[in-house]
């Protein structure tokens, strides 16, 4: 589906549903990529009014002010983000690499992802989950490795609520910050969008690329015969 297309789904989607489409959109996230970058964008623009006729309401009662607003948004997108990380922990948890070597593909996690993944947890520990919730792309593929390694609940939901909070917050409002000005460079943003999705292709394409390279340097200093 072009960007475009996606743009404008989100766009009825959040306008209609406001803070569950933005709650659900994140939970999927913690565990598929759903385009949460563009979710909180449009979710903070809507919250500053960008959009004619369409409200922020919470159990049918409309959120007047624009902040409150704001923090309804931003909550709702860490909120259900972290409980989507915490169904993806107990996927992998309950599940371990059996279910992966079953399912892996529908999950895009195969054996050679998770065993990056592995080395990725071996190497930060704690950082692994909290640099990983702030990191494009990565941040959809954490959740059900750290419960294969069984990554202790407690530690793992606090690490992910503060990197989903920075993540959620930030995005959110960068939309409230564009206001009603998003409503009049809605044309001209089409062209941002893509902007965007290369940006966040490239910078995950860097990462990849790096993580390569930091696992073949250890593995050949782990290699007896290196």
């Amino acid at each position: 589906m072009p960007v475009a297309g996606i743009s404008s789904s989100l766009t009825s989607l959040i306008g209609n549903h406001g803070l569950y489409a933005v709650f659900g959109l994140m939970a999927i996230d913690a565990v598929l990529p759903a385009a949460s970058e563009l979710v909180m964008v449009y979710a903070g623009a809507l919250a500053a009014g960008a959009f004619a006729g369409q409200n922020v309401d919470l159990f049918g009662t409309r959120i007047s002010s624009r902040p409150s607003a704001y923090i309804a948004m931003a909550l709702a997108g860490t909120l259900g983000y972290l409980l989507g990380s915490i169904v993806g922990w107990a996927i992998g948890l309950y599940g371990g690499r059996p279910l992966l070597e079953r399912r892996g593909r529908w999950l895009h996690l195969g054996p050679e992802q998770l065993d990056r993944a592995e080395r990725w947890f071996d190497r930060w520990d704690d950082l692994a989950v909290l640099v990983g919730r702030v990191t494009p792309v990565v941040r959809s593929f954490i959740s059900i490795p750290a419960g294969i390694f069984r990554m202790g609940l407690w530690r793992y939901s606090v690490l992910t609520l503060i990197g989903s909070a920075i993540w959620a917050f930030g995005l959110a409002g960068a939309g409230y910050g564009l206001g009603r000005s998003y409503e009049r460079f809605h044309h001209d943003f089409g062209y941002v969008e893509y902007a965007i999705v290369a940006a966040i292709v490239g910078f995950a394409a860097y990462l990849l690329v790096r993580w390569r390279r930091s696992s073949r340097l250890s593995d050949r200093a782990s290699d007896p015969a290196g």
